[in-house]
């Protein structure tokens, strides 16, 4: 029968000592090892002190995997909303992310200025924001794609970028909205001119070659009578995850004074949560809204 060694318990081994863990698992301890020398090859990492920390994501060849996987063109609000599902799942786990904003295969979450989570090494924020996001978009894929089978596993790279000021922070999730909509316009307008006009892929581009915003609008409209501006926001936009308190309305089962039986009464509790919305950032409207969300004591 195997028992659990106690915590204090060690074994020596050559110049350092076996020691077990709480767990039952032994493990060397590197503070007495001949071998700790290695350590210092590691780099440090770690982030600059008071900047906005920005772990932004992408899908991995998404081109060839929702071509495989039948994704609608050109928005398919299955993969849209799976995304904002796994953004939520990263930010419901890491809850230093003061807000995130994702398009089409790619998210950006953006960690307090005054983080100081795993010592604001970078490794660790990449690494722990892509493999949540990509383990949750397996997990969840059922949820939204119920027809359809997932064939491989999907892959997501990550990049880090520091941003010291406030304007920074705006201007870069402004590019990343003023992506989202050139983007979608494009894309409209080529699958627009391929499933209705029967061009073919090459000749689509051709068409859109050298044309302008308003010349693509001009299609939309002419040809498909497709007013862009009622396109649906979380096309255009994109979606903005934030956090705010929502009031939830529960039953539970209580028993009062003097009586017998139990009674179901509704009861409201406040929760923070990740919220999705699906409007323009790069005006001052939405941060004069949401004025926490750069507050410095966030």
């Amino acid at each position: 029968m195997l028992g659990c060694w106690r915590a204090s318990a060690a074994v020596s081994v050559g110049s350092g000592r076996w020691a077990a863990c709480v767990c039952g698992r032994r493990r060397l301890s590197m503070a007495k090892s001949k071998f700790e020398y290695v350590r210092d090859f590691e780099t440090d990492d770690s982030c600059l002190p008071n900047c906005w920390i920005v772990v932004r994501l992408d899908g991995r060849n998404f081109h060839r995997f929702s071509e495989q996987h039948e994704f609608k063109k050109p928005n398919d609000d299955r993969a849209l909303h799976l995304m904002t599902k796994c953004a939520q799942t990263v930010m419901q786990e890491l809850e230093d992310i003061a807000i995130a904003y994702g398009q089409s295969d790619e998210y950006s979450f953006v960690f307090k200025k005054k983080s100081r989570w795993f010592k604001r090494r970078a490794s660790k924020f990449m690494t722990h924001v892509v493999s949540q996001f990509a383990s949750s978009y397996v997990f969840y894929w059922k949820d939204y794609f119920k027809d359809q089978q997932l064939l491989y596993p999907p892959g997501f790279d990550g990049r880090i970028v520091l941003y010291p000021s406030n304007q920074n922070l705006k201007d870069y999730l402004s590019w990343r909205q003023a992506d989202c909509h050139i983007n979608n316009l494009y894309n409209t307008v080529f699958w627009m001119l391929v499933q209705r006009s029967g061009l073919t892929p090459v000749q689509a581009q051709d068409r859109l070659q050298g044309t302008l915003a308003g010349d693509k609008n001009e299609i939309l409209f002419s040809e498909f009578n497709i007013n862009y501006n009622n396109e649906p926001l979380m096309y255009r936009k994109g979606t903005v995850l934030i956090w705010q308190k929502i009031n939830e309305v529960m039953t539970k089962k209580i028993k009062l004074p003097e009586e017998t039986e139990e009674k179901e009464v509704e009861v409201t509790r406040t929760r923070t949560k990740v919220v999705p919305l699906h409007c323009d950032i790069i005006g001052d409207q939405f941060w004069k809204e949401y004025p926490e969300i750069l507050a410095e004591d966030s």
